[in-house]
C-alpha cells in the first residue's frame, strides 16, 4: 500500500515501514518474524548495490564497508534476499571523534542503508540490525561503533506522493534505547539547504560544486541527473549554466533542511569508555499529527505528553518504542 500524504502520521505503532521498488509499503505489527525462515550473511557490495537501488528510497548506495543480506529460505533449499544492511564510510573523518568519542575515523561507521521487502514481519529491523551489529564486529573488529542519522523531513513528489516519510530513528531506539551507555543521541546534524529533484531525490551539495565548479566527477554528477530526468546539456552549455538554468527552471524544490537526527551506537567496551564525555540528549520523538513535514515532536508537546503520563501512572514509552519504518 502507498500512502500519498494526506495521511497523518497516526497508527505508526500499528504498522512497520518497508520498501518495493522506491515505495513505501506498510506491514502490520501484528507479524512476528519466525528465524526458521531466515538467514542473515555478509554478502557482496555489488549484490547489495543492486538490492539498494532498486528498493531504497534513494536509489542510491553509499562507499560501502560491509554489507549484510537478510535472506528468506525458499522450496528445495534456495533462498531469496529480501532486506540490506550497509555499514559504509562515514561521512567526513571529524564524525567519528565527534559523535563517538573515538580517536581513530576508522573505528567507526555510518549505518549508510537499511531496507527490507514488504514480505518481512513486523519486528524483522531490529532482528536484522542485532545480528548485523555481531557480523560487523567479526568481520571489522576494528570498528567499535556505529553512527546512524535519521531525516526528521519526508521527501516529497512532484505529483505530492510522500515518497520518505520523516524518520526520528525508532528502529535504533527499540534496538539500543534500553541501555545509554550503548544508544546515544547527538542532537541534529548541521542544518542546510537541499536540492531535490521531481521525484524527490536529494542532490548532494558536493555534486553540485562538481558541477558548477568543474571539479573531478562533475560528468557522472551531470550523468546522474540526467538519468533522474533532467534535459541533458546542449554542446552550447556550460555545466554551470546549465546547471543554473534547471534551478531557474524549477525543476528542482529547493528547501531548508533542519538537520538530521544523530544517534551513536557503542560496539565495545572501549567504545562506551570514549563516549563518556560526550553530552547526550533525550531522543527524539515522532509527532504523530505531521506527515507532510518536519516530524520531530515539539519538546514542549513532549513534555505536555510525559506529564500527562506521569499524572494518569501510564508508564512512558521511551527505550522500548514501537518499530518505526526502516530507514
Amino acid at each position: 500500500m502507498q500512502t500519498h500524504g494526506h495521511e497523518p502520521n497516526l497508527g505508526r505503532a500499528l504498522r512497520s515501514q518497508r520498501w518495493r521498488e522506491r515505495r513505501q509499503q506498510l506491514v502490520g505489527n501484528h507479524t512476528v518474524i519466525d528465524p526458521r525462515e531466515y538467514a542473515v550473511d555478509v554478502i557482496p557490495a555489488a549484490l547489495a548495490k543492486g538490492f539498494v537501488e532498486t528498493h531504497h528510497y534513494s536509489g542510491s548506495f553509499p562507499a560501502s564497508r560491509l554489507a549484510i543480506g537478510l535472506f528468506r529460505n525458499g522450496a528445495a533449499g534456495g533462498s531469496r534476499l529480501v532486506g540490506v544492511a550497509v555499514f559504509s564510510v562515514p561521512i567526513n573523518n571529524a564524525a567519528v571523534r565527534r559523535h563517538t568519542g573515538l580517536p581513530s575515523p576508522s573505528a567507526g561507521v555510518d549505518l549508510g542503508r537499511f531496507c527490507l521487502l514488504d514480505e518481512v514481519a513486523a519486528n524483522g529491523e531490529t532482528w536484522l540490525l542485532a545480528r548485523a551489529f555481531r557480523l560487523l564486529r567479526r568481520e571489522k573488529p576494528r570498528v567499535e561503533a556505529v553512527i546512524s542519522y535519521a531525516d526528521p523531513m519526508p521527501r516529497i513528489s512532484a505529483t505530492g506522493e510522500i515518497i520518505k516519510p520523516g524518520h526520528v530513528g525508532l528502529i535504533l531506539q527499540a534496538h539500543g534505547g534500553g541501555s545509554p551507555k550503548t544508544l546515544a543521541y547527538r542532537g541534529r546534524s548541521a542544518a542546510r539547504v537541499e536540492y531535490l529533484t521531481p521525484d524527490a531525490r536529494p542532490f548532494s551539495p558536493r555534486a553540485i560544486s562538481k558541477i558548477r565548479n568543474g571539479e573531478c566527477g562533475q560528468a557522472y554528477a551531470i550523468d546522474q541527473l540526467v538519468r533522474w530526468g533532467a534535459p541533458a546539456p546542449r554542446p552550447a552549455d556550460s555545466p554551470r549554466a546549465w546547471f543554473d538554468a534547471l534551478v531557474s527552471a524549477g525543476f528542482f524544490v529547493r528547501r531548508r533542511h533542519p538537520g538530521n537526527h544523530v544517534f551513536a551506537y557503542a560496539l565495545s567496551a572501549r567504545a562506551r569508555r570514549a563516549a563518556d564525555g560526550l553530552v547526550s540528549a533525550p531522543f527524539p520523538r515522532l509527532d504523530p499529527a505531521v506527515s507532510r513535514a518536519e516530524v520531530t515532536a515539539l519538546p514542549l508537546f513532549v513534555a505536555a505528553e510525559q506529564a500527562s503520563r506521569r499524572g494518569s501512572g501510564e508508564a512512558a514509552p521511551g527505550h522500548r518504542p514501537a518499530p518505526e519504518r526502516a530507514g
